[in-house]
């Protein structure tokens, strides 16, 4: 449980910074998978799409965690800016199950 009584700055620190070292991570991983995968129930647009705005989400982690650098981790980011990456982690986490599923069973499934 975090402590209320911490000063902004030190909650931007201990929230904030780790949460988007998390989102570039996962983004990461994401990124790997849908350029080296052929993900059998995506159709390739929608795989081309989720590709595209997971290359985009990462882009904009990159830039909220160089601007939360640069002004000494003293300004916060909206939570309608974090919605959409948290979401689109769980959607690429969603795939990454799927297909992980797909490969145990050794079963081919259909395009979605």
């Amino acid at each position: 449980m975090l402590n209320s009584n911490l000063p902004e700055s030190e909650l931007l620190k201990t929230v904030l910074k780790p949460l988007l070292q998390d989102f570039h991570y996962w983004f990461g991983r994401s990124l790997a998978l849908l350029e080296t995968e052929k993900v059998d129930f995506l159709t390739s647009e929608a795989q081309s799409d989720l590709l595209a705005r997971v290359k985009q989400a990462k882009q904009e982690v990159s830039v909220a965690q160089i601007m939360f650098e640069a002004t000494g981790e003293q300004v916060g980011i909206e939570m309608a800016a974090l919605m959409p990456w948290h979401q689109l982690v769980t959607e690429c986490w969603k795939v990454a199950m799927r297909l992980r599923l797909q490969h145990s069973s050794g079963e081919p499934e259909q395009e979605t």
